[in-house]
């Protein structure tokens, strides 16, 4: 089959880091096209590929299948529908869209197009969530009664890129980091009965929310999620136990920083930790306890567009492909926190 053929919005660290290696390496995709309003730099990396100075040029231009929307969170929505008007399967960067009006409409668009449209949740296929999910099927932890997932930082300095620390929807921890931990949570449990949400500004003179804590809430469990930027000395990123043990796991994948440091995602060892942050489960063997070194899987972002090819080429729907339905999901929950934090109470979906 003729490649896919790619064109990226922007050409910053989402685009440069997350996406390109990916596409380029899979032989699946043609990097085609990409957006650059200034600075032409794509070409240096990717000799062959389309400079674009404008977004309609992108979308006028009949070669193109697939538009990837990596621009800033405001911008999604608008983005996604002219490429999806224009005929065009859509990637977007997460968070999906704003609000749920928002992201609703695009589901529906995109069915009556007869487009694909998938959100880039790349987290679910970090080495840790992926061990994670491993230890939760085997059974070691029984059934699991109560779950903690984080995603903090350290870093009190307001962001230098503007948008991000404007007091508008879509600003903020909870549209940044939020959507990580929140469909991590989804993928692995399913959407919750109810939740209940607080969030807070932390860092000096910040303008938007900088903290969270969500509790979903199970008919046999609870999961909790947090995320704040004043987290020094991290704690373990996901802490699961059940009626038969407990399993803790720092958050290790090692993708992003090789991404930054200019790897490509071709070698034999991608995606595997440094053994040393191999997960703890602690349960019972024979009746005795016993502490036990989980092996990690292997973190693999170029899984995501295995699915997605499968998707668009056959209508393969595997457990690779990340759905537009999911990152609707993951904003019913942010808007449901927001109501949370709003009225102090506990908001059932």
């Amino acid at each position: 089959m003729q490649p896919i053929r790619t064109a990226l919005c922007s050409f910053g660290m989402s685009g440069k880091v997350f996406h390109a290696p990916f596409l380029e390496q899979n032989p699946g995709y043609q990097l085609y096209a990409v957006w650059e309003r200034s600075k032409k730099t794509a070409a240096a990396l990717y000799p062959g590929i389309i400079s674009y100075d404008s977004y309609e040029a992108i979308l006028a231009d009949p070669h193109i299948d697939l538009v990837v929307v990596n621009t800033p969170n405001i911008t999604h929505y608008e983005y996604t529908k002219r490429a999806l008007l224009a005929g065009k399967h859509v990637v977007v960067e997460k968070p999906f869209t704003v609000t749920v009006a928002e992201a609703i409409e695009l589901e529906e668009l995109a069915v009556k197009q007869d487009r694909i449209l998938s959100v880039y949740q790349n987290r679910r296929f970090d080495s840790d969530i992926r061990t994670v999910r491993r230890v939760i099927e085997d059974g070691s932890l029984g059934q699991i009664v109560e779950v903690e997932i984080h995603y903090d930082r350290y870093n009190l300095v307001l962001s230098p890129k503007p948008h991000k620390e404007v007091a508008v929807q879509g600003t903020g921890v909870l549209y940044d980091l939020g959507p990580h931990v929140i469909d991590q949570a989804l993928f692995l449990f399913g959407m919750p009965d109810a939740l209940f949400a607080d969030l807070m500004k932390q860092r000096p003179g910040s303008l938007v929310d900088d903290y969270f804590e969500i509790i979903f809430f199970y008919p046999q469990m609870r999961v909790r999620l947090k995320s704040g930027y004043g987290v020094m000395e991290p704690v373990p990123a996901y802490a699961l136990h059940g009626t038969a043990g407990s399993f803790l796991k720092p958050r290790a994948d090692i993708q992003e920083i090789k991404l930054i440091a200019g790897e490509k995602p071709n070698t034999p060892d991608w995606g595997v930790e440094d053994p040393a942050a191999a997960g703890l489960l602690h349960t019972n063997i024979d009746g005795q306890p016993k502490k036990i070194v989980i092996r990690s899987e292997a973190g693999n972002y170029g899984a995501f567009y295995e699915g997605l090819y499968d998707a668009i080429q056959s209508s393969i729907f595997e457990d690779k492909f990340v759905p537009a339905s999911a990152g609707t999901n993951v904003i019913r929950i942010i808007e449901a926190a927001y109501k949370s934090q709003q009225t102090k109470s506990i908001v059932e979906l």
